[in-house]
């Protein structure tokens, strides 16, 4: 640092414990002038000192501590220079792209390096240029040599894969470049397709097609687009049917594909109990009684649809028997509409003119008649344009069978003389208003040209404006197509032909032909004099033809010229109409979401009127009920006392006393009210009271039955009177109840019939407000064009010059009014004839409904004297028929069947599985033995060894001193091979247990 000041910090790193830390300092340099940090790590112990440069190298040194230092090796410290403080310091480097002194020699080991390949590469162009001339010198060789001495090019060639490497490689490169370029072609292609659509694809061309010999011409309709609104709700309208009807398909699918699933997935019950062996005669049973079952249930369900038909029928038949006073609804309606209609022939103007539901008209209606009319008038002259394309196509089609035609002629002509040439007719050609799509059409040749052109006046003039480029790039798209150009080289090259037939003809004049040429000769002349005519007469034909399909063509679109032009007149009188149907949109809105308030008010108010109806014909049942519970207690009183009973009045008494709350007397008891309050709460009946003359002051004590009375009598009497005060209390409070739903229903009732004025009220302003918008419709002006003809208002034999008060009526309406007249006499005749009819066929009918009567009658009574005397009693065969087998039981029966034999089947499985574990078990056990019969050979094989090894340790020592190393080994191996043979048997014990 300038400072020459060091920060030192401990060193932490991972995996160096806190005490090698100590030992550890990280020395942080600073550099100001290039913003670098070099860090120089070193240790005390060691005398290491690792230092990194900004360069990326890292030197390492090792220090010497003071003790490791020889002492011969001291260097004297000389004394610090004088001076230093009036020298000038070093100035830093502060450029920061100054190469450092690592970077200095990378870079000039670098460019030594280019160097010496820039020297490879000149040496090999040489050579490349010394064997490039030796190879043109060859080729210049064999080019001197006589032709048969000559080599081919491919002679030369001396490996044919380096030229397919080299093309590989410039396919390769050419392929890189592509992908190189393919957004910057893309981006190009995209601004390309958006400037045609946006300026090209927009464009509807007016296109003109011009008759070959006369001035009729016809030109396509300048189309305007459809209203964007109408367009969208047509697509929406048809995206909805289109999704309605894939979802209809899916889900007929869906239903298709579940029958099958479930088709192929239900059990079939005969398979079941099928087996890859023969079927026992068990199951063979159980299927034959259950296809008896099946069968059984499939009468049963063919007798019980039977009887379910024949019942439907005689209900629809019963329900279709008009009543005595039913009267025909079509006739009816008929005679409605009849009354309502017939004779009724008033004006849109008149001040009584009504409007039904359906003749009212709205703002979103006039929207929809108008887009359907422009839809309309756009489709009628797109196809007008596409057939007067087509005819555009079939010119082109017959100049160019003309233009073959006309070369079959000279070819023809060629071989004829001058003076019998008949006059070609000329080729039609296409005007520029026929192909009005090729102005926008470019190639590559009109944009040299422009470019041409373009640069030719930039060297002349100044830089033109951008409506001289446009007109100059104009000029360029309307000169004469290169297939003119074509067609000049064609008829060159017929003359030339002709120039040549002539001279061969002119050479063969000089040798005398024979006879057979000359017979040859004017057979050939006279069939090219034939094709020659008939050929003109073609080409004749064609452009007649031609002609005569553009004027009918031009007469039709005439004609539709007509009706274009009446309905755009009808056009205009639906925009007027629409703009009146807005300003008055927002009233009859206001009037409608009244009405319909109201009518909604009104169904509630319905729906809680026949709530309430409902529950007061439910209390009216329940006070019914009550009433006859009330008087079935009174009978069952009386039925109680007999006949003679003397106190039948005392118990009578006691049964009509009046006691209003019971829990009052058992609070009374318990001290709570005073014993004077029980005269208040007892009040004499009114029936009591009546029979016992007025005499309200008696009372009875009901406490304390009387004397001489059976017990059992006073207590049933109390218990009734118990029942009687809560019958009583019930009847009052449902009486109370359908008194307080009697209010509510009147309430609402009345609630209803104002709802119901106001409804009347507003509907009559809906009507005045639809007949005032009928009004000011018909004050709009609306065009009609009509013919001479066609007027028949005249006064005194003359056209009148108001025709305000005239009314425009068609001859058909007209027409069809007088004709009506003959047709209501001759209906009105056939009427009267058909009532005749219709009486005498009701009296017909009446005399064959009273034999029928009588006829069922005694087959009735027939039917049932044949049942007493045959089973003495009337029989439903109905239900014999439908109950004569218990489908249930023989089902369970078959059930039981099926699980017995199911049992026994699992019972077997068990049983042959008991037998295969049985074979295991001796199996495993005579493994066992085998196992200990091994365990004890190895036991006494043990027993061996130990015996050997106790005899080889008592015997004579000094015999085996010198061998005591292979004793040792010998006993190490046994002592092994003995735990290996405890540990076979320890397994052999855990395998045994």
């Amino acid at each position: 640092m300038q400072d020459g000041s060091l920060r030192a910090y401990p060193l932490r790193e991972e995996g160096l414990s806190e005490g090698a830390l100590k030992d550890y300092w990280y020395l942080n340099v600073h550099d100001n002038d290039n913003g670098q940090i070099r860090g120089i790590c070193c240790s005390h112990d060691d005398g290491c000192l690792i230092t990194c440069g900004g360069d990326g190298n890292i030197f390492t040194f090792d220090l010497l501590s003071e003790e490791e230092v020889p002492k011969e090796l001291k260097v004297t410290i000389p004394p610090p220079r004088r001076g230093l403080e009036k020298e000038k310091a070093t100035e830093d480097i502060k450029d920061p792209d100054a190469y450092t002194i690592e970077e200095y020699k990378q870079k000039k080991e670098h460019e030594r390096k280019m160097k010496e390949a820039e020297e490879k590469k000149n040496k090999k162009r040489e050579e490349l240029s010394a064997l490039r001339q030796d190879f043109v010198f060859l080729l210049q060789k064999n080019q001197e040599l006589p032709k048969h001495m000559q080599l081919h090019r491919e002679e030369f060639e001396m490996d044919r894969r380096i030229f397919e490497e080299l093309d590989r490689q410039t396919l390769q490169r050419i392929q890189l470049v592509q992908k190189q370029l393919a957004w910057e072609h893309e981006k190009q292609f995209i601004g390309l397709q958006k400037l045609q659509t946006q300026f090209r694809d927009s464009l509807e061309f007016t296109l003109t097609v011009h008759a070959i010999q006369s001035n009729h011409q016809i030109s396509t309709y300048s189309l305007l687009t459809v209203s964007e609104k109408y367009a969208q709700d047509k697509k929406q309208e048809d995206s909805k049917g289109a999704v309605l009807k894939e979802k209809w398909t899916a889900l007929k699918e869906a239903e298709q594909g579940e029958e099958k699933i479930s088709r192929e997935t239900s059990p079939n019950e005969a398979e079941r109990l099928k087996t890859p062996d023969v079927r026992k005669p068990t199951t063979r049973y159980i299927e034959s009684r259950r296809q008896k079952i099946r069968r059984l249930i499939e009468k049963y369900d063919a007798l019980k649809a039977k009887i379910m038909k024949r019942r439907a029928e005689w209900h629809e038949l019963y329900k279709s028997k008009p009543r005595h006073n039913h009267e025909n609804s079509k006739d009816a309606e008929e005679i409605k509409e009849a009354r309502e209609n017939i004779g009724c022939y008033r004006l849109k103007s008149a001040t009584n003119y009504t409007l039904t539901e359906d003749e009212r008209i709205n703002t979103e209606k006039k929207r929809m008649q108008l887009a359907i009319l422009e839809d309309l008038i756009h489709e009628m002259k797109v196809n007008m344009n596409k057939e007067i394309v087509s005819l555009r196509d079939l010119k082109v089609s017959t100049i160019d069978e003309i233009r073959s035609l006309v070369k079959e002629v000279k070819s023809i002509q060629a071989n004829l003389d001058v003076s019998e040439h008949l006059p070609i007719p000329p080729i039609p050609q296409l005007h520029p208003d026929e192909v009005p799509e090729k102005v926008v059409e470019c190639s590559s040749d009109v944009l040299l040209k422009f470019k041409e052109e373009q640069e030719a006046k930039a060297k002349l003039e100044e830089p033109l404006e951008g409506c001289s480029s446009s007109r100059a790039f104009r000029h360029v798209f309307l000169q004469t197509p290169p297939m003119e150009e074509g067609d000049a080289m064609a008829q060159a090259g017929d003359a030339s032909a002709v120039v040549t037939g002539q001279q061969e003809a002119f050479g063969m004049e000089k040798v005398e032909p024979t006879e057979m040429e000359l017979e040859i000769l004017k057979r050939e002349k006279i069939k090219n004099l034939y094709l020659q005519e008939t050929l003109i007469k073609k080409i004749n034909t064609l452009v007649v033809n031609f002609d005569a399909e553009l004027r009918l063509l031009r007469h039709k679109k005439l004609k539709m010229d007509v009706q274009m032009k009446s309905a755009d007149l009808r056009c205009i009188t639906c925009c007027e109409e629409l703009l009146i149907l807005k300003k008055l949109e927002i009233h009859e809105d206001l009037l409608e979401e009244q009405i319909c308030a109201l009518i909604n008010k009104q169904e509630d108010i319905r729906s809680k009127l026949k709530s309430y109806l409902a529950q007061m014909e439910d209390r009216k049942c329940e006070i019914v009920m009550l009433e006859e519970r009330e008087k079935a207690l009174y009978a069952s009183f009386e039925a109680s006392l007999g006949e003679n009973n003397e106190f039948a009045d005392v118990l009578n008494d006691i049964l009509k006393k009046e006691v209003e709350c019971v829990e009052k007397e058992v609070g009374r008891e318990a001290g709570e009210q005073n014993e004077n309050e029980e005269e208040d709460d007892e009040k004499p009946d009114l029936k009591t009271g009546e029979e016992n003359g007025g005499s309200e002051s008696i009372v009875f004590d009901d406490s304390v039955c009387p004397e001489g009375c059976s017990e059992d009598l006073f207590l049933n009497t109390i218990q009734l009177r118990q029942q009687r005060i809560g019958i009583e209390k019930a009847l009052e409070e449902e009486k109370k109840a359908a008194a307080d739903l009697r209010k509510e229903y009147n309430a609402l009732a009345i609630k209803a019939k104002e709802i119901e004025t106001s409804l009347d009220r507003t509907n009559r302003e809906l009507e005045a407000f639809q007949w005032e918008k009928l009004h000011k419709l018909n004050e709009l002006d609306v065009v009609v064009p009509l013919r001479l003809h066609q007027v028949q208002c005249l006064v005194d034999g003359e056209m009148p010059r108001d025709f305000s008060q005239a009314l425009v009526f068609t001859n058909r309406s007209l027409q069809y009014l007088q004709k009506r007249i003959v047709d209501l006499r001759n209906e009105k005749i056939m009427q009267r004839e058909i009532h005749k009819k219709a009486k005498e066929q009701h009296k017909q009918l009446l005399q064959d409904k009273k034999e029928m009567e009588m006829e069922i009658q005694g087959l009735e009574e027939r039917c049932n004297n044949l049942m007493m005397e045959k089973f003495g009693r009337l029989v439903d065969f109905e239900a014999v028929q439908v109950h004569s087998v218990n489908i249930p039981m023989e089902q369970m029966k078959v059930r039981i069947m099926e699980k017995e034999y199911e049992h026994f089947v699992e019972l077997k499985e068990w049983e042959e599985r008991i037998v295969v574990l049985q074979h295991q078990l001796t199996k495993l056990t005579r493994e066992n033995t085998s196992k200990l019969h091994q365990l004890n050979r190895f036991c006494h094989e043990k027993h061996q060894l130990e015996t050997e090894l106790e005899s080889l340790t008592t015997g004579q020592g000094g015999e085996f001193e010198g061998t005591r190393s292979a004793d040792i080994k010998e006993t190490a191996r046994l002592e092994s091979r003995l735990m290996h043979m405890t540990c076979e048997v320890a397994l052999l014990r855990e395998e045994i247990s």
